[in-house]
């Protein structure tokens, strides 16, 4: 008699969100995108270039996204017409 093991893969349940600029895949792509058109056009971009950038994209556009967040709180609070209580 044959044993048969199925071997199933656990597929990780993604619970947790996070807005699309916080994904180093997104900026992953977004760069290899920017590299294979300069490539086109002569310049060239090395992995080790494409990785920094993509580390530092997520920093950058989280960074820009709180600032951007902080600067309409306070925008929508001056251009407010009604009083807090």
């Amino acid at each position: 008699m044959e044993s048969h093991i199925e071997k199933e893969v656990a597929m990780p349940e993604m619970e947790e969100t996070k807005a699309w600029y916080e994904s180093k895949t997104v900026w992953g792509g977004i760069i290899a995108i920017i590299a294979a058109i300069l490539g086109i056009f002569g310049h060239q971009i090395d992995q080790e270039t494409q990785q920094f950038l993509t580390e530092q994209s997520v920093q950058i556009a989280s960074a820009l996204a709180a600032a951007f967040g902080g600067a309409m709180a306070i925008y929508g609070r001056v251009k407010a017409r009604k009083v807090i209580k």
